[in-house]
């Protein structure tokens, strides 16, 4: 923000941003020193340092404050970078001597009253129209907010780096990445220059397991590149962009005792929802619906996260489906399901079918009269085979939760799950 803003349209040439440079340049030296006595005064921890080396680095950086500013009335295009630092890194000496936030912004805050009152008086004396010193208090203001500003982000910036604070600080971050909705980029751009993290564009979630109680007494050490929580209920990890198979394997050894679900690669907005999809492939491997493997991938089982998302919605339509084999026995019903999926499956090809359960194709046959003599015009509906499928890719389905609908006359137990260990048979 310049300080010249405001002036350009109302101010005749008496009162131009360079003439009222020229007035205020003689004063800038016990400008500086009211300053800094007052803060001496009105705040007590300042007392005593300002009359140490401490002292000088505050002198210097009030008088070089006020001195750009008059240098930005007189030629707007004047840099603030320089002053920018000095007062960036104020802000965090001003940390690491272990003052207060408060205490900081109040220095800035005195200051900003004694120039405003400083303006007041040489506006009187050197006959400035009220307009043109209201205009300069206000840039006066602005600038030193400005300058509170830089200092408060080299306060937070050095609070974020210490251990404890940084650690923190990242773990705010990740909270923050994976929040659903996404949370704005400017919040999520702040407080990772505070910590040191590079955004990327897009991130790799992995829903992390333990497997044993040892995790719990084993320190673990991971890349300063990823977020991480490991001591949570929900220990989780991200991963700037895609995650290779040598980053895989460093996790891996880092992590012994743990299971890793990787969710897909996806923008940084879409965080919240990979997450959710790599924890769901957990839940799937605990219930045995897909193989419980060290490492997961949720994008492998889309298919399986779309079918268990709403176990319930499910049920019902399985009940509502196979109502026609509620008389058989579980046993009956579940061959006759097993055939079923994989009639589904081969595109009824009876040859491959038998191949697939190895059983001899009579029984297939056999089997298949009885399902067309049970579910009827059902297998050459195009709807009816898809919703079929649909259940039937459950391949453990849990127990429907109770609902205002009666309960499902066929048990989930009795749906067919992969055979391991095929043997050849021609039972019916």
């Amino acid at each position: 923000m310049s300080v010249e803003r405001g002036f350009e349209r109302t101010v005749p040439s008496a009162g131009s941003p360079r003439r009222v440079a020229e007035i205020l340049r003689p004063e800038l030296a016990s400008l500086a020193t009211e300053i800094v006595d007052e803060i001496r005064a009105t705040i007590p921890v300042y007392a005593r340092l300002l009359d140490g080396p401490c002292g000088k680095s505050i002198r210097a950086g009030v008088e070089y404050a006020i001195k750009v500013f008059v240098e930005q009335l007189a030629d707007p295009a004047a840099s603030k970078e320089q002053s920018h630092q000095v007062h960036h890194r104020l802000g965090q000496n001003e940390m690491r001597e272990g003052r207060s936030l408060d205490t900081v912004q109040s220095a800035y805050r005195v200051g900003a009253r004694v120039s405003w009152r400083r303006i007041m008086g040489v506006g009187r004396r050197s006959g400035l129209s009220s307009p043109v010193v209201a205009q300069l208090a206000d840039a006066m203001l602005a600038f030193m907010d400005e300058l509170a500003s830089v200092a408060l982000d080299g306060y937070l910036e050095a609070k974020a780096r210490t251990a404890g604070a940084l650690e923190m600080w990242r773990r705010r971050l990740l909270d923050l990445v994976l929040q659903q909705p996404a949370a704005p980029a400017k919040a999520i751009g702040d407080l990772a220059q505070l910590t040191g993290w590079t955004v990327p564009e897009t991130a790799s979630p992995i829903a992390v397991q333990p497997m044993t109680v040892a995790h719990l007494r084993r320190p673990v050490t991971l890349d300063p590149e990823l977020l991480f929580e490991l001591e949570g209920a929900q220990p989780r990890i991200v991963v700037p962009g895609a995650v290779d198979s040598a980053g895989l394997a460093t996790l891996q050894a880092a992590l012994p005792d743990h299971r890793l679900s990787l969710g897909p690669c996806v923008l940084l907005g879409r965080l919240g929802d990979s997450l959710r999809w790599a924890r769901a492939a957990l839940t799937l491997a605990d219930r045995g619906r897909v193989t419980p493997r060290r490492v997961l991938r949720a994008e492998d089982h889309l298919a399986d996260l779309l079918v268990n998302s709403d176990a319930v919605l499910v049920d019902v339509l399985r009940s509502r489906l196979f109502a026609p084999l509620a008389g058989m026995t579980d046993k009956q019903q579940e061959r006759l399901l097993e055939t079923l999926r994989a009639w589904l499956d081969s595109q009824g090809n009876i040859v491959e079918i038998a191949d697939r359960l190895q059983i001899h194709p009579q029984t297939v046959r056999y089997r298949m009269r009885q399902l067309q003599a049970t579910l009827g015009d059902r297998l050459r509906d195009p709807a009816a085979r898809f919703e079929m499928e649909l259940v039937l890719r459950q391949t453990a389905p849990r127990r429907p939760a109770a609902g205002p609908w009666p309960g499902p006359f066929l048990s989930p137990e009795v749906l067919p799950s992969p055979r391991r260990s095929p043997q050849w048979t021609t039972q019916n």
